[in-house]
């Protein structure tokens, strides 16, 4: 189950059953991610969900809407725990880098973690048009931005190619999550950014 999939099944107590929308972005979201965009049809979403494909397309359309709405999903509970942890480190940007750091690898290190949903979509849809892989281009920009804005409150010398350094080691962290051992992410991605932020020099030293 992906992340916002867990986060959206505790919402609904008391024996509720979620909403048809929900209930089909539920169960579209936890078959996209476990198995892929391409290998998951229409007809198993509908199974899987238990509703009937008529509703699906009313609510949805097409199916590379149902898919840029899994996105959209993914991107809004990304960003929520980005925000919370922000929130906890208020005015202290190398703190907050960490912060960020320990949650991301955490996530990357969990057993059943498969990347990162923008990107294993994105890599699935060559075509920039396609409406997800623009949700997912997005989301990845976004990401470079609030770094870059970490970058610049550190006081480095380039903080837009410091940001992009950064970027690049969360990005690569995501895409090698099944080949690090359990545990090391984190440790590696602190250790990564710190050596990055001391090559980077501070603003004033190149005065």
């Amino acid at each position: 189950m992906t992340e916002s999939s867990s986060r959206k099944a505790a919402e609904h107590t008391g024996g509720q059953r979620p909403g048809v929308r929900e209930r089909i972005l539920e169960t579209a979201s936890e078959l996209f991610y476990r198995r892929g965009v391409r290998a998951v049809g229409i007809d198993l979403v509908v199974e899987e969900a238990g509703v009937a494909k008529t509703s699906l397309y009313r609510h949805f359309g097409t199916k590379d809407q149902l898919v840029a709405a899994f996105l959209a999903r993914e991107d809004e509970d990304f960003w929520a725990t980005w925000d919370r942890v922000a929130e906890r480190e208020l005015g202290d940007a190398a703190r907050e880098l960490d912060a960020h750091l320990d949650w991301i690898g955490e996530r990357v290190g969990r057993p059943h973690y498969r990347g990162c949903p923008q990107l294993n979509v994105a890599a699935e849809f060559p075509d920039r048009d396609h409406p997800a892989r623009k949700v997912a281009t997005a989301h990845k920009r976004e990401l470079r931005r609030r770094l870059e804005g970490i970058a610049s409150r550190l006081g480095v010398q380039s903080p837009d190619e410091l940001g992009g350094q950064l970027s690049l080691l969360i990005n690569g962290a995501f895409v090698s999550s099944q080949v690090l051992s359990r545990g090391e992410a984190t440790q590696l991605l602190r250790g990564s950014a710190q050596a990055l932020i001391a090559a980077a020099g501070r603003a004033e030293m190149a005065e």
